[in-house]
């Protein structure tokens, strides 16, 4: 099978890999799209994310949708022909934090896209039948790659808690903004400033649901956001973009007493906080990892709400191209919002 390796900085390489067949309570599955992260874009251009860095070679890859070719001994509910979503993480069920019912923090985990443990860009996955999930009706299996981020945006919701009336800033408009954007809108909140540099992802925050946007080239998103509210700021922050300042930024556009919600990965390692703007306006300050099992909620949102993806998916590669892609992702070029490889 073919298998797309990242072997250095910015560098892919296709190799045949070794097919096993599935084990006891496994499933293999056809890989057919996998989605792009933001979290792919630093391992690809920096060599890690966060603290986590490249073993190379690695295999990238944690927004997969796939075929279900076989099944192994004990398996029921799935057979070959079965379309399904393809859940990146492996609990391990038994430590306290599983047991009290905060996966996404369990002390065992195996997220498959990370160092030590291989992702999706490779043609065929065997993985526990309970990480499969049937796809929502009405979208294409390449759209359906959205459930894994979305299902993060989901999680991010029980810190952000929001209300109907709110107001709400959204800091960057890649991929995890847009559908931030996009449920803050449908959770009933009355006004979202949403700020990136790139023109064209700026038009589609307005797309999903963005009241207003601003360019972050040409203003400070915590002054604008004070100016147009009359010095009170926000009910809610969220930085999905974690460049630069804005995480201050974010902190310094929030009302006292409000919500501040870190989504994104920072580049850097050390990151100052203006822990006194914190302090004084009491802020309710979260960060998020990834998700705790929201994926079901994200797959009736895609089903009930087709329109709130609004083309966010907006390239389908072949897996021949990945280097390619991701350089294009990088650089934001032609209007790229979510990019999906095939296989």
């Amino acid at each position: 099978m073919r298998v797309a390796e990242l072997a250095g900085l910015r560098q892919f390489r296709l190799r045949e890999g070794e097919e096993l067949p599935p084990g006891p309570g496994e499933v293999q599955v056809q890989v057919k799209h996998v989605g792009i992260c933001g979290s792919d874009i630093h391992y690809f251009a920096e060599g890690g994310v966060g603290p986590a860095r490249c073993v190379y070679p690695m295999v990238l890859g944690h927004e997969p949708t796939g075929i279900v070719v076989a099944t192994g001994p004990g398996v029921s509910g799935w057979q070959p022909g079965d379309s399904a979503l393809l859940e990146p993480a492996i609990y391990c069920y038994h430590c306290e934090f599983c047991m009290s019912g905060r996966h996404n923090v369990c002390s065992n985990i195996r997220f498959l896209s990370t160092p030590v443990a291989p992702g999706f860009f490779r043609d065929r996955v065997n993985l526990p039948a309970g990480n499969l999930l049937a796809p929502p009706r009405g979208i294409s299996l390449a759209e359906a790659t959205l459930f894994e981020p979305l299902s993060i945006i989901l999680h991010s919701m029980k810190f952000a808690a929001p209300e109907l009336g709110d107001t709400a800033l959204v800091l960057g408009a890649g991929p995890i903004g847009l559908l931030t954007v996009a449920v803050l809108k449908l959770a009933g909140v009355s006004r979202i400033w949403c700020v990136d540099p790139v023109a064209h992802r700026r038009e589609m925050a307005l797309e999903v649901g963005a009241s207003a946007v601003l360019d972050s080239r040409d203003t400070a998103a915590d002054a604008a956001i004070l100016s147009a509210t009359a010095r009170r700021g926000v009910d809610i922050a969220i930085d999905c973009a974690t460049q630069g300042d804005t995480i201050n930024q974010a902190i310094r556009a929030t009302r006292n007493a409000g919500r501040v919600v870190i989504t994104g990965i920072p580049s850097t390692l050390d990151y100052t906080i203006d822990i006194h703007a914190l302090r004084v306006k009491e802020l309710y300050f979260y960060t998020v990892r990834r998700s705790n099992h929201e994926e079901r909620s994200a797959l009736r949102l895609l089903e009930e709400h087709p329109r709130m993806l609004g083309g966010i998916v907006t390239h389908q590669r072949p897996i021949e191209s990945v280097n390619q892609t991701f350089e294009m992702v990088e650089r934001y070029d032609d209007g790229v919002g979510k990019a999906v490889l095939d296989f």
